[in-house]
């Protein structure tokens, strides 16, 4: 069963009284679907999609992940990845009820902490996950590398993510460092203006002047009005803690776990859809070392650098959809 309210999120209702919030925009009958996954302190969102999805006559979805916004955490006695799995199947099974479900062509995406649950999808084996068999590329946006099998992982993380995320949050009892930060960041996001305010510092304010004109340039050429992004990404993160913090405390022992697969070791099938890892040269959040790492270890993977931090690769959006999905007609 599912409904939806007036802001346009959609909801599926799971066994177990579990909800899934999704957000869908292009031709919800065509069977060329791109599964956008979102990165942390946010939701599911498809208001605003690329053109060029629109000019492919996609369906594009993005659902909200588990923990997170309206989306029911996993159950306790599940793991991440079986949740996702599940969630993400039964969302698609829902769309596609038919006998044609793996007619499908499906790319994922994921941007920033999303690009775990995209790996994650991209790896899982097919008994857990038989849609795999119909993906047909992985595009990674400020990617993240799986913790537990690049070792050098935490070299080239900033001091807040090194205790937040890295090696003092994963050995660190009862989760501890995260929850540390849920304190402190509840009481700078209790208002939008309070998270527009984290989100400048964070974000918005280390950009160097060549990416504020970038920025301007795109604001522009979207017909964005000034604060308008800023706003709607703290409403977004209001949004997405606006149940629990969950989300957020998944974080550091999803990033450390094992996803189910090792890079270098994903058989061929696994390995036929191409991966496309984009980098901002300049991430401090998700540093370019790590999409070099699974660019090395993924066997059919490149990477496209741009210009700038964590945002970067927004202002390129448009570029990135029409390269990676050049082959659709």
């Amino acid at each position: 069963m599912s409904a939806d309210n007036s802001s346009g999120e959609r909801y599926l209702y799971l066994p177990g009284g579990r909800t899934l919030a999704y957000a869908e925009a292009g031709n919800i009958s065509s069977k060329t679907v791109v599964l956008y996954l979102h990165g942390a302190l946010t939701i599911g969102d498809a208001s605003k999609p690329s053109p060029v999805l629109l000019s492919k006559d996609i369906h594009f979805i993005s659902p909200t992940l588990p923990g997170w916004g309206n989306t029911s955490p996993p159950p306790p006695s599940t793991s991440y990845n079986d949740c996702l799995t599940s969630d993400i199947t039964a969302l698609l099974t829902h769309h596609y009820p038919d006998s044609n479900i793996h007619d499908i062509k499906l790319y994922i995406a994921g941007g920033s902490f999303g690009t775990v649950p995209a790996q994650i999808l991209y790896g899982a084996p097919y008994d857990k996950f038989p849609l795999g068999r119909c993906i047909s590329g992985v595009l990674l946006m400020g990617s993240i590398s799986p913790f537990r099998y690049h070792k050098d992982y935490a070299k080239c993380m900033t001091w807040s993510n090194y205790f937040v995320t890295g090696p003092v949050a994963y050995y660190m009892p009862f989760n501890l460092m995260v929850r540390l930060m849920k304190f402190v960041l509840a009481r700078k996001v209790a208002t939008v203006e309070g998270a527009e305010a984290f989100l400048r510092e964070t974000l918005f304010d280390r950009m160097d002047q060549a990416e504020r004109e970038t920025f301007a340039r795109w604001r522009e050429a979207h017909g964005r009005a000034l604060g308008e992004m800023e706003r709607r990404m703290a409403e977004d993160i209001m949004k997405s803690v606006s149940k629990s913090w969950v989300g957020l405390t998944l974080m550091p022992p999803v990033l450390h776990s094992d996803w189910g697969f090792r890079p270098d070791e994903l058989d061929e099938e696994h390995s036929r859809p191409h991966v496309l890892l984009t980098a901002g040269k300049d991430d401090h959040l998700a540093p370019v070392a790590y999409a070099q790492y699974l660019a090395a270890n993924y066997k059919n993977a490149e990477i496209k650098y741009v210009d700038g931090g964590h945002l970067a690769i927004v202002w390129h959006m448009d570029e990135v959809w029409a390269e990676f999905l050049a082959n659709e007609q």
